[in-house]
């Protein structure tokens, strides 16, 4: 049986059960039972000494937060039990005729609230199109927020408002969106307007984005270097014995020229294994599983030794990426933010990239993860469990292992003879200004293979009687916008996607008209990938308490992604519209 790194509460107790069973199994306080623990075997990789680990098993020293509850009770029990059947003592009596103890019970661990901290920005406003036609943002295929409300709404909470990014909530799942012919040209771009479901006045404009696969024979070695988090917090279950988990699989999806390199971080950061290819996955999986946790957090110290492991090996003809998994602070070396993020800039300006995965509840940094991975180019995950695991660092590695382009950038220019006012669902960490899109100079999303891109504004067509702003008294929204009408044969709006090849400093730029003539007149009659995309939409803003979602119930939100539903294969919709149903429960309980 494999050596289980993760604290089990049911073995714990079996064992328990062997040490008052078993005559002379036992001739220390029973009071306190010590954990399954390998003492002969070499101090692993970022563990605490063998020493120490010894000390552990004599004192029965357990993890603070699944110790069991003193009883007096309980205790003068079994030390009555240790007596009795202790070889030699008076009235021992055979095993058989012990009666049965009810083990202790040790309690699930109390998540912190409250410490977990989240870039927290107001949601975008209602916009009008004749002052500022022109919206501009940077794409984003981060899934970390959908799988944080997924665990707090599975945990039975509801997730702190500020966690809750709609963006990512929406771009956790695949779209059989239309896709590119070729990689020449690596994205299709595809826009939809339907009525709004919510709002009967509005509209929604739903653009999507579809990138290039690279199939598997052709996609480039991946040279990776990862970073891994093995400080004192790491040691619950859902840290890194799940990373260790998803590292596993990760492992056994590399191909035998691509390479590895493993660093670790506690008090100090040490490289575990030197860089090694695919072809050693027994190698690399070995020391993955020795990977123990204790000490404290160097994680600066770690980067640094992380991106110089990486430079030495760099490999021109390989995709270069530093991968962070973690679950909170940098508190010792570099610990300021602004400073880390220099240089993570600096090193993504060499080629090498940063990806970031968050494990963990209670001391969970996501605003500087998400900071870090935008800086160098990646993407921030959330691994709350093994699925989430398989999903991020196996099924979904092309897409996060290899990009397509960078610096990936949208601006939708609005016809205000058309459309009175808008606003962008979203993106709030990603807005840019207006000349920022033309400027190659400024930093923004990429995309990886097969990636799929999902934005949606909601629009309030003009002649609509509901505005939420006045227009202008002194000037006429008709007069400003003809110039803007003229030859265009009633566009709604214009977009244009600007990205980079790989490598390549000046970008390119696709554009596409939105028609008036093209809007949908029913919302059922909208392609179910565009609705299902809607529906996480509506249900990311009803989680963050948006006033454009109030009356609008999770009961028929989750009507809209259960008739949007399509092919679900690996079952993330269906999971999608339970976790409707969860968070619909919890408000309807946290009301009375």
């Amino acid at each position: 049986m494999p050596y289980n790194h993760g604290f089990r509460r049911d073995r714990l107790i079996i064992s328990l059960a062997v040490v008052l069973l078993v005559p002379g199994a036992c001739t220390q306080n029973i009071e306190t039972p010590a954990p399954t623990t390998r003492v002969a075997s070499p101090s692993p990789i970022g563990s605490a000494p063998a020493a120490e680990s010894e000390q552990n098993v004599r004192t029965g020293q357990l993890d603070t937060l699944t110790a069991a509850p003193s009883s007096p009770e309980i205790a003068m029990r079994r030390d009555s039990a240790q007596r009795k059947y202790e070889p030699g003592s008076a009235g021992a009596t055979s095993l058989s005729q012990h009666p049965y103890i009810p083990p202790p019970y040790y309690p699930r661990p109390v998540i912190p609230r409250g410490v977990d901290r989240f870039p927290d920005k107001e949601p975008t406003s209602v916009l009008s199109a004749a002052e500022h036609p022109v919206s501009t943002f940077s794409v984003d295929v981060d899934t970390a927020s959908y799988a944080f409300v997924r665990r707090n709404l599975n945990g039975g909470r509801m997730p702190p408002r500020e966690s809750v990014r709609v963006e990512e909530l929406v771009n956790y799942f695949p779209y059989a969106y239309p896709a590119p012919e070729d990689r020449v040209r690596p994205f299709r771009v595809t826009s939809t307007v339907t009525p709004s479901p919510w709002s009967a006045d509005n509209q929604l404009l739903h653009i999507a984005i579809r990138g290039y696969d690279i199939p598997r024979a052709a996609r480039p070695r991946a040279n990776v270097v990862l970073l891994i988090d093995t400080s004192g917090s790491m040691q619950p279950g859902d840290r890194l014995p799940l990373l260790q988990q998803g590292f596993r699989l990760f492992a056994q999806q590399l191909r035998d020229d691509d390479r590895v390199a493993i660093v670790t971080y506690a008090g100090q950061a040490q490289t575990a294994l030197d860089p090694t290819a695919g072809r050693d996955k027994h190698k690399i999986i070995e020391v993955i599983d020795n990977l123990r946790a204790a000490g404290s957090t160097a994680g600066g110290e770690g980067l640094q030794r992380a991106y110089v492991l990486a430079e030495r090996h760099f490999d021109k003809q390989a995709v270069n990426r530093v991968i962070l998994a973690t679950d909170g602070d940098f508190n010792v070396g570099i610990t300021d933010p602004k400073e880390l993020e220099r240089f993570i800039v600096e090193k993504r300006k060499t080629g090498i990239y940063l990806s970031i995965f968050g494990v963990g509840a209670g001391n969970l940094n996501d605003a500087l993860m998400q900071r870090l991975a935008q800086a160098g180019n990646g993407n921030a995950g959330y691994i709350d469990s093994l699925l989430e695991a398989r999903k991020a660092m196996s099924e979904e590695l092309s897409s996060t292992m290899f990009p397509i382009a960078d610096d990936v950038k949208i601006q939708v220019e609005f016809n205000p003879a058309l459309v009175a006012e808008y606003r962008l669902i979203g993106y709030e960490t990603r807005m840019l200004r207006r000349e920022d899109f033309k400027d190659d100079k400024v930093d923004a999303g990429d995309i990886g293979a097969g990636h799929t891109v999902t934005a949606i504004y909601e629009i309030t067509p003009a002649g609509a009687k509901q505005r939420q702003i006045d227009p202008l008294r002194y000037q006429s929204e008709r007069d400003r916008s003809a110039p803007s009408t003229i030859g265009r044969g009633a566009e709604m709006a214009f977009v244009k996607l600007r990205y980079k090849l790989p490598g390549a400093t000046t970008s390119r730029l696709i554009e596409q008209p939105v028609r008036a003539a093209d809007a949908l007149a029913k919302f059922d009659s909208a392609p179910a990938e565009q609705r299902f995309a809607i529906a996480v939409a509506a249900f990311g803003q009803r989680l963050r308490g948006e006033n454009a979602l109030d009356g609008y119930a999770y009961a028929r939100i989750a009507e809209l992604a259960n008739a949007a539903r399509g092919p679900d294969p690996e079952g993330y919709r269906a999971e999608f519209v339970r976790l409707i149903r969860m968070a619909e429960t919890l408000g309807a309980v946290a009301q009375r």
